[in-house]
């Protein structure tokens, strides 16, 4: 039988060998090696402050002016002009209708304008004549004053076939049917060969000067908001984006009866880069706790983990993965991965690695 000995030592010295090796690549956050470069940059020392406790809630993004257009004759709709996402012209063509039935009423009016000059001219020799007849005493007052009379009617029933045709024309003009504001077309109502009718709209048309957020909130929120105070708003998938500041311009106090929420209306910044149609989220800040903020500068990321640098006593950075949370107002919250009196790098995290030294300033 061979010595088993030999073959005992070589499995030993593999061992020990296994072991060192796993020595230099196992090394606990804190006691790794320096890489030995050096990066200036700045180091804040966590502290606790106080945050707003937000509650957030979807929102819309709509324009303050829109307008339903509908035509204000009664008739079937012979083209439309624009499509829906187009935008338009204040007085650009949008659609026409078919003004047969208006044609046939002017037709109609003019002919009686016709026939009531025709009578007008007819009473007015009959006045001119008896007029002369009367002044010479050879008719009398009570025949005179019925011709007067006759040629008084005639007078009015001109103005008012005047008046009859000047309207009938007028309507004419309303087959045309032409946009009120400048905007976009959102909304299609009807099609070629409908018939249009008033009060029934045909298009939507939403202007472009002031956007608004509407968004419902319980009454717990709205009972910790007022008008003039601002939200930040940020649109839905995009959380990474900083927040656009709204402020709030319109409370409905009124309560829907089915969802039991209130209307809240919030104007938007110029530039904003939201549209009309956008879904977002809305920021309401309804109390305050404790908690740790840090700037969004000292947030890094490595192999997809958001993490901070963490400086320990001897100056070396050592990558630390955080939980953030909310960003506001240049800061964002950190839920897990810090304590107070953490310092952490809060500028140049990008161009840090683990071990690294850092040099340069530090504050509270």
């Amino acid at each position: 039988m061979a010595n088993p000995l030999p073959l005992r030592v070589a499995l030993l010295a593999l061992a020990v060998s296994l072991a060192s090796g796993c020595g230099k690549h196992d090394t606990p956050e804190g006691q790794a090696a320096a890489s030995g470069h050096t990066v200036t940059a700045e180091v804040q020392t966590v502290q606790p402050s106080s945050l707003d406790v937000r509650v957030d809630v979807p929102g819309t993004v709509v324009s303050e002016d829109q307008v339903q257009v509908a035509s204000r004759l009664m008739g079937y709709i012979r083209e439309i002009k624009v499509e829906e996402g187009q935008a338009v012209k204040a007085g650009q063509l949008l659609f026409v209708v078919d003004p047969s039935d208006i044609q046939g009423q002017v037709s109609q009016a003019r002919a009686g304008l016709a026939q009531a000059e025709a009578a007008l001219a007819d009473a007015r020799l009959d006045y001119e004549r008896f007029g002369t007849l009367y002044k010479e005493e050879a008719i009398p007052k009570l025949q005179w004053d019925k011709v007067r009379l006759q040629y008084q009617v005639a007078q009015q029933q001109v103005a008012a076939a005047r008046a009859g045709f000047g309207l009938a024309s007028s309507q004419m003009r309303y087959a045309s049917v032409v946009a009120p504001i400048s905007g976009v077309v959102t909304q299609k109502m009807a099609n070629a060969g409908d018939l249009a009718a008033p009060g029934r709209p045909v298009l939507a048309i939403e202007g472009l000067k002031k956007l608004q957020v509407r968004t419902s909130v319980s009454g717990d929120v709205f009972a910790r908001i007022k008008a003039g105070e601002q939200v930040g708003i940020v649109a839905d998938g995009d959380a990474a984006s900083a927040p656009v500041e709204g402020t709030i311009a319109q409370l409905v106090s009124a309560a829907d009866p089915v969802s039991h929420t209130h209307l809240v209306k919030i104007d938007l910044p110029a530039g904003s880069g939201l549209a009309s149609g956008n879904f977002v989220r809305v920021g309401f800040a309804v109390g305050s706790r404790e908690g740790i903020r840090i700037p969004v500068a000292a947030l890094a990321e490595r192999a997809g983990i958001t993490g901070v640098f963490v400086v320990d006593a001897q100056g070396i950075a050592r990558y630390r993965m955080v939980r953030p949370g909310a960003a506001a107002q240049g800061g964002v919250e950190i839920l897990s991965g810090l304590s107070a009196g953490d310092r952490v790098v809060v500028s140049q995290a990008s161009n840090l690695e683990n071990g690294d030294k850092v040099s340069g300033s530090a504050h509270d």
